[in-house]
């Protein structure tokens, strides 16, 4: 009885214990990302991604838009938000001020950042700093990303390159910093400088490169006193917590500015040690495909960008969806109704109107609202035909494994080795389906007998598709028809390209990575030992591409991605490039199509 007793103690004392962790990390033991959406469907929507590493570690917060004109930050802070971690954690505020974003404005009700003072929360800009607030003391460090004026020198040179000037800067409140809460002088100026120099080992143009910017905050003599309301001098003087603001330049394109904001993110991670799975980076247009529109809270209709709707005066709408290829930062502005984001709010239409669908400032589609003259009740099918076009709706595919939309005459872009299905059609004339056929010009399904129907089978573009039913018979564009009958329904258009390789991240004896182009040599010793850490594509998720170092033994022939080659000893001669077995390649493929090499000589 005894040892029963002892028994149900340790159990209550461990199940307390957990009780506790879990209280005091929610969401770490069960999952490792949280999304938390604060005042959702408005104009101030605020998100915030928590992201836990499979290792515990540094956690860093990143906050992007606190400015709404300064798109480089808040796009590249969104590219974070999808990333899984192997080690430490990362906190992900991709827009913090949406409604500036909307408006592309830096602040519509003042600078939010210069609001860090202040402990009243009246109204939303002040409620939503209130958060940050909570979150800089939940984290480590702090990256508050922007876009500046020019470009940052610590000496005059012209009037777009000075010391008053902010792009390509990285800036702290100090160089040196004594925390009261961890009894350690804070180092911001060396950690600035060495993340610096690190990512400029990444930037060819020197005019481009990132330096230390001190704006010296606390001094009577500072050039930016205004900096003490920021975020970044709150987290530094309240919490002790190394904080930075990371500028790229206004002058320099937007991709540009989004391609050096994360250059110093990931120099900032590797540096504290938060080591990263897979990023996931798309940077494709923003595009609406389609509506789901309710109408006096009946069944909902699909309308598809560019299309009109029509409704009788009076009539209620609301939106509860929106197709488009990027599922972050997007808003409904239904004109002259509601606010900058009317997105599942019910109106009564009284007059025409359009609706605006952007993705943060930029506009990415529209649907126009008529309304109708007549007398008589309108028919739900009479919606399906003004959003079609010769009948056919849209065209649901499905490409590597991924369900998409295409609606009629739309083009798509396929890299070449690509694999699509084609599902179905949808169409508004239901008495055509019984003699439809769907075709992918170029294709055939079935070998013994042509009918024409392509529906289900799964298409390789590298190998099933025959160039000379190919529009202009180069290869390059492709159409999938809908036919009934001999008569033309709808087509879509399917534009492929080649694969290209971007790059071959490569560590050698297990330093830095680094990157080397299609053709590119890597120079090593027969003692030396290689790592090949990452690759860039065109393809999306390197959708089936394999790297494969060509002759050597360790390997499975397959796919040598993450795996230690050691060269002495392990190497094929035969697969060598010339006949002292001194060059091998490493090769990039998908099926059998070859998409770059890299070389590696043996010195």
């Amino acid at each position: 009885m005894e040892k029963l007793f002892a028994y149900l103690r340790k159990f209550l004392v461990f199940f307390f214990i957990v009780i506790a962790l879990l209280s005091v990390f929610p969401g770490r033991i069960s999952a490792t990302t949280k999304h938390d959406i604060y005042f959702p469907n408005t104009q101030y929507e605020l998100n915030v991604y928590r992201i836990y590493g499979n290792r515990p570690g540094k956690t860093l917060l990143i906050i992007g838009g606190i400015q709404g004109n300064e798109p480089g930050g808040y796009l590249a802070a969104d590219l974070y938000a999808d990333m899984s971690l192997d080690k430490g954690n990362l906190i992900v505020v991709p827009r913090a001020n949406f409604y500036s974003i909307l408006l592309n404005k830096r602040g519509p009700n003042g600078d939010m950042n210069r609001k860090f003072t202040l402990s009243s929360s009246e109204d939303y800009d002040e409620k939503i700093v209130t958060i940050l607030k909570r979150l800089i003391s939940q984290s480590d460090y702090l990256l508050n990303l922007h876009d500046g004026s020019g470009f940052y020198s610590p000496e005059w040179i012209s009037d777009l390159k000075n010391p008053r000037r902010f792009g390509q800067s990285i800036i702290a409140d100090a160089n040196s910093y004594y925390s009261k809460k961890s009894k350690k002088n804070l180092l911001l100026g060396d950690l600035a400088k060495k993340i610096s120099r690190n990512a400029n080992e990444y930037i060819e143009n020197p005019d481009y490169l990132f330096h230390f910017n001190n704006h010296q905050t606390s001094s009577v003599d500072t050039l930016h006193a205004e900096q003490r309301k920021s975020a970044t001098y709150y987290a530094l003087t309240h919490h002790g917590i190394p904080a930075f603001g990371v500028e790229t330049s206004k002058s320099l394109p937007v991709k540009l500015r989004i391609k050096f904001q994360t250059i110093v993110i990931n120099a900032f991670m590797e540096e504290l040690g938060i080591v990263p799975e897979n990023p996931r980076v798309y940077l494709d247009p923003p595009l609406l495909k389609y509506l789901v529109i309710s109408i006096n809270d009946s069944v909902p209709l699909v309308v598809f960008n560019n299309k009109t709707l029509i409704v009788k005066r009076g009539n209620s709408i609301e939106i509860s969806h929106v197709e488009a290829n990027y599922t972050r930062g997007l808003s409904v502005d239904i004109l002259n109704l509601g606010t900058k984001n009317d997105y599942r709010k019910k109106f009564i239409i009284s007059n025409p109107t359009k609706v605006i669908v952007r993705k943060d400032k930029y506009k990415c589609g529209q649907i126009r609202v008529s309304l109708d003259s007549r007398n008589k009740r309108i028919a739900l099918s009479e919606y399906s035909k003004e959003t079609s076009l010769s009948g056919v709706k849209y065209f649901i595919v499905e490409i590597n494994g991924i369900k998409r939309i295409f609606y009629n005459d739309e083009q798509f872009k396929l890299v070449k080795g690509d694999k699509i299905k084609i599902l179905d059609v949808a169409i508004s004339t239901p008495d055509l389906k019984k003699d439809m056929i769907v075709n992918f010009l170029g294709f055939v399904g079935n070998k013994t007998k042509n009918t024409g129907e392509d529906r289900g089978y799964m298409i390789n573009t590298t190998k099933d598709l025959w160039k000379r039913y190919s529009t202009g018979k180069k290869g390059n564009q492709y159409q999938i028809v809908t036919e009934s009958n001999n008569n033309k329904l709808g087509m879509i258009q399917v534009n492929l390209v080649e694969p290209v390789l971007h790059y071959l991240v490569v560590k050698t004896n297990g330093k830095k990575g680094v990157c080397y182009k299609n053709g590119e040599v890597i120079e090593v010793h027969k003692n030396d030992f290689l790592e090949i850490v990452d690759f860039s594509t065109n393809i999306v998720d390197n959708f089936e591409v394999k790297v494969n170092f060509k002759g050597y033994m360790g390997g499975n022939g397959e796919d040598d991605r993450k795996r230690i080659i050691t060269l002495n000893g392990n190497l094929k001669k035969e697969y060598a490039l010339d006949q002292q077995g001194k060059q091998y390649e490493i090769l990039i493929t998908r099926d059998e199509l070859v998409i770059g090499r890299v070389i590696v000589k043996i010195g």
